[in-house]
């Protein structure tokens, strides 16, 4: 006997990806609730290496054409069969309005891939999940309308800060074929977007933490204040995260401080940024290690004195939402220094479970100055993190409320 497909589409940008922890996290979670669902990628995985949580999905895994000259005969036969539907007339003059506002080459990539996803989705589809507001949860929009099917999304950081205004609006307007719920991770996004929105309810769910993938936190010894000081950070190579101001803030430790720092992630800024590290005179202390899968990142942040995350706006807009890698540092009682940008105050209460300073590099290295001369407050910062993690933001409610929105939004569709 054939198995029943699943009744939920779930978009994303590529699968899988280091970076997006999150996601895979998420999914896992909902699939072990109960709700099956097939995920259809926009891009092919570019990472060499995978998470444990990746093999733990079911779901099977589609690809679109990540660009439409790759699949000249897909797309073809998708447009062609794509007229048939009963809402392409509405897809088209929607994406057409689209288009006249943004005529960029990736707005008409999107509507390529939403024929295909619409034509290729299986009839027993009744809804779609876009993870991310802008491209993802565009071709969500175009395919939806396309098959008559509602669609939701969950909006994470840039593409809540660098999409325009009159789109998110659309997104999020019963009157423009909006999405029937959306979801974000931050208090400081919902607030955004709720006022922004025309019928479609925004819920704040955090991404939280499942505890269950991470080894119980390391009993650390207290630290002498003039012992070694290992300071690491997790995050890609890119403005917003602030690694440029972190190497500038490193250049500025005293002599006396005997400090090194290593790095975990990808990103196009990274010849630039070992290329200052040289011209800074610490590049000796630095270690570069490039990209890392879960068990290699919790088993650095076990070893290390301080995790550092410098996250600021970048000059597009750009920024953080509230990065999962602080709660896996917490979950290890690593002691944390950060900055107050986006929602990092909603897990972090500088002095209390951490510190947060401005991103300025001479900020920047009197913090780290202050938590290694003070190893005693730094471990009670730590301990108060990790109970704060254990208490607000456990993964399981969030998912259960978002596995409610799913499951309202496929039966709304007959």
């Amino acid at each position: 006997m054939t198995p029943k497909r699943p009744a939920l589409a779930v978009l994303v940008k590529g699968w899988p990806r280091l970076s997006e922890t999150f996601i895979a996290q998420e999914l896992v979670a909902l699939e072990a609730a109960g709700q099956p669902f097939e995920i259809w990628s926009l891009r092919h995985p570019t990472d060499t290496k995978t998470h444990p949580l990746h093999d733990r999905l079911q779901a099977p895994v589609h690809y679109l054409p990540e660009y439409l000259h790759d699949a000249p005969a897909r797309v073809t036969r998708a447009r062609a069969a794509a007229r048939a539907l009963p809402g392409y007339a509405e897809a088209w003059r929607i994406w057409r309005a689209d288009l006249r506002r943004d005529p960029t080459h990736n707005r008409i990539r999107r509507f390529g891939q939403a024929c295909v996803l619409a034509t290729e989705l299986p009839a027993e589809v009744r809804g779609l999940y876009a993870h991310f507001l802008h491209t993802p949860s565009s071709v969500a929009r175009y395919a939806a309308i396309m098959r008559g099917l509602p669609w939701g999304f969950s909006a994470h950081a840039k593409d809540i800060w660098t999409s325009p205004d009159w789109e998110i609006s659309e997104k999020l307007s019963e009157q423009s074929h909006g999405a029937a719920f959306g979801a974000t991770c931050t208090g400081f996004g919902a607030r955004h977007l709720q006022d922004m929105a025309d019928g479609t309810p925004v819920d704040l769910i955090y991404h939280g933490l499942d505890l269950g993938r991470f080894p119980p936190p390391p009993d650390r010894p207290t630290r002498a204040p003039d012992a070694p000081f290992h300071m690491m950070s997790v995050g890609r190579l890119v403005e917003k995260k602030g690694f440029d101001r972190l190497i500038a803030a490193l250049a500025l430790l005293p002599a006396g401080l005997d400090w090194h720092w290593t790095h975990i992630g990808g990103g196009g800024l990274g010849d630039l940024l070992q290329d200052l590290a040289a011209d800074l005179g610490v590049a000796d202390r630095i270690t570069w290690r490039g990209a890392c899968d879960q068990p290699e990142v919790i088993d650095a942040m076990r070893g290390a004195d301080l995790f550092v995350l410098p996250s600021r706006v970048a000059a597009d807009g750009d920024r953080d939402g509230l990065p999962n890698v602080l709660m896996e540092a917490a979950s290890q009682r690593l002691p944390i220094l950060s900055t107050p940008v986006s929602a990092i105050p909603e897990f972090i209460e500088t002095g209390t479970h951490g510190l947060l300073v401005e991103d300025a590099p001479a900020a920047l290295a009197a913090a780290m100055q202050q938590l290694a001369a003070t190893p005693q407050d730094t471990a009670r910062m730590a301990e108060a993190a990790l109970m704060r993690l254990r208490t607000d933001f456990a993964m399981p409610p969030g998912i259960a409320q978002l596995n409610t929105r799913l499951t309202e939004m496929l039966e709304r569709c007959p």
